[in-house]
């Protein structure tokens, strides 16, 4: 092959775009706003490196498998940037333009990024998702143009989320509750957790599958932890046996056209303990409250704080072990958040009508001590103008969430 026919940049604008949840109006409402703080702060193009905000602004979730990926946004509109491998599903998938650039050399992912990036001076970057490498080949690159964060900006841009936005949050959590169910179908003693996890997701996959014309079904998947295991929030599936008596977590997360939900609660195998049963209901008693706590106006933090008091009431608050509950949109286990919108102490962002947030506290005690396990659970709710809208429909807390009983 000589060196001519070795093109660098193409665009396979194979097929039509495909179906997508949201509106060509709704796609243009997020390019718009970030255009305008573009214009406020003299940014002649954003480079959106991101799973989450590539997929935020343009519809394409990419699968980097070592590859470079990008959405560039000016004043004209985006256009994703997609290794030759994804044929021409990038462009099926993206709202707007799509070039592709081919593995013949190194640097045809900069080429590419020239054609949309011609003559600007100063381009936004996401710096909390940019590494050494890629800033450096950028310098290299583009000698002339100076890179400044856009990654913050964006951020709070996707923390307030449109009512095309609710409707398919309100979708996944519907979704969640399909997993959770199998989940209670699943559990009995002497069953493995992976085989919990298996119902579980094969439930949601097809629930996503059969509840729209036309969707990627990716990366959907179960946490069910059984004993010790429940001491971590993230911890993975595994082979455990369940036993009788076991304190359980059922994590449920469907992955809808890159949207995220979550539903996660306690329950027992068979039966609980005393000791068991009043960490529980202690813990559903800061759920509650903490449920109530979530309305316009009220500060991340000062949630955080009230909480707090309610575990120190009880001597728990040293069981606690994370943040009590996070923004949703475009994120996942190995991608995205929103950091703005936690419910920690050091965050003193004030929620806002449109917001989506979790509440999910948790507290841990250690193996050895009565009612060792982990205790969470996890509801979405909608912050509206003068309250918030649950829109979690499962029970916790009660004898419905005592499984597997013979």
């Amino acid at each position: 092959m000589s060196g001519t026919d070795l093109i660098h940049t193409v665009r396979w604008h194979n097929g039509e775009k495909s179906y997508t949840p949201f509106s060509d109006g709704e796609m243009a409402r997020r390019s718009t706003a970030m255009q305008a703080i573009m214009a406020a702060e003299d940014i002649d193009a954003c480079l959106f490196t991101s799973y989450h905000n590539i997929c935020y602004f343009s519809g394409f979730l990419y699968c980097k498998f070592g590859r470079r990926y990008a959405a560039v946004l000016n004043h004209d509109g985006v256009t994703t940037i997609s290794a030759a491998i994804d044929g021409g599903q990038p462009w099926r998938r993206s709202v707007g333009d799509n070039i592709t650039y081919t593995d013949w050399r190194r640097d045809s992912y900069f080429t590419a990024l020239k054609e949309t990036m011609k003559g600007i001076k100063r381009l936004g970057v996401e710096f909390d998702e940019m590494n050494l490498d890629l800033k450096a080949l950028l310098h290299e690159h583009f000698p002339d143009v100076e890179l400044v964060d856009c990654a913050n900006s964006a951020m709070r841009l996707r923390t307030i989320k449109s009512a095309e936005e609710h409707v398919l949050i309100r979708k996944g959590a519907d979704v969640c509750a399909v997993g959770g169910r199998a989940v209670m179908a699943a559990v009995e003693a002497g069953v493995p957790e992976h085989e919990v996890a298996i119902a579980s997701t094969n439930a949601m996959i097809r629930e996503i599958a059969g509840s729209f014309p036309f969707v990627e079904l990716m990366d959907t998947w179960t946490w069910f932890q059984s004993g010790i295991n429940t001491d971590g929030a993230h911890n993975p599936v595994t082979n455990k046996l369940v036993e009788e008596g076991d304190i359980l977590s059922l994590n449920t997360f469907p992955m809808i056209f890159g949207y995220y939900t979550a539903l996660e609660r306690t329950l027992f195998c068979g039966s609980v303990s005393n000791a068991h049963n009043d960490l529980w209901q202690k813990n559903c008693a800061v759920h509650v409250k903490g449920m109530e706590l979530l309305k316009p106006g009220a500060k991340c933090n000062e949630i955080a704080t009230e909480l707090n008091e309610m575990y120190r009431e009880w001597d728990l608050l040293k069981y606690r072990s994370f943040g009590y509950g996070h923004s949703f949109g475009v994120l996942c286990h190995y991608y995205g958040r929103e950091a703005a919108v936690e419910l920690r102490e050091d965050v003193t962002t004030v929620l806002e009508p449109g917001m989506v947030v979790s509440m999910e506290p948790m507290i841990m005690i250690p193996e050895g001590e009565a009612g060792a396990g982990g205790y969470r659970e996890h509801d979405i709710l909608i912050i509206t103008e003068d309250g918030a809208e649950n829109i979690t429909k499962f029970p916790f807390g009660t004898d419905e969430m005592i499984v597997g009983r013979k």
